[in-house]
């Protein structure tokens, strides 16, 4: 058993990777997938999880970020355990740079065929031992949770994030604690420090 983890900003490519690999007969080994789209959820769902293969379009993110400080902290938690095959929807040049820095096993675009990506993810586990005892992943935070942490990232007051997931605002206080937490954020504006500034 393969642990596969998909980091991507669409939502509709997530869950189309995850069924195309959890296809039966297209690949010699199965796969415990797992989608998201958060960098801070990726990086420490790497760290907790151990996936054996990282497939990420990083390009979607290239808006949210600061510094390149928030990718490097990403790459940082992986090993030689854990590869990273880059699967991105753009080109760019400062990107590009800055993977040079890491080991990554492949780079495709999306736009290749489906048989290349095949065959590359074929190349990457037949390479790898196999997993004896299949691993279930927990997630990090919870689903209501990582509701919380997509409003409070968007800039939504604890008043708005309470009307819009219908529950009290004190309620919303107690979710961002707890996701501070399991993140290790020191404070409440650790969520904040990556993101670009206001040109404005």
């Amino acid at each position: 058993m393969f642990k596969i983890l998909v980091i991507d900003r669409c939502y509709f490519t997530r869950v189309g990777v995850e069924s195309w690999l959890n296809q039966p007969d297209l690949f010699p080994a199965s796969f415990l997938v797992t989608g998201l789209h958060n960098l801070m959820l990726a990086k420490e769902h790497i760290v907790q999880w151990q996936p054996d293969l990282v497939i990420a379009d990083l390009h979607g993110f290239k808006n949210e970020i600061h510094h390149i400080q928030q990718l490097a902290s990403l790459f940082s938690v992986c090993s030689d355990a854990n590869q990273v095959l880059l699967l991105e929807s753009g080109i760019d040049a400062q990107l590009s740079g800055f993977y040079a820095q890491f080991k990554i096993c492949a780079t495709l675009q999306k736009t290749e065929p489906l048989e290349k990506l095949a065959q590359v993810i074929d190349d990457i586990v037949l390479a790898r031992p196999t997993r004896s005892i299949p691993q279930m992943a927990t997630p990090l935070l919870t689903k209501q949770e990582e509701k919380v942490l997509t409003l409070w990232m968007e800039g939504k007051s604890n008043q708005s994030i309470a009307a819009r997931l219908s529950i009290n605002g004190k309620t919303v206080y107690t979710y961002k604690r707890n996701i501070r937490m399991k993140l290790g954020m020191g404070n409440r504006f650790t969520p904040f420090l990556s993101l670009p500034e206001n040109s404005n």
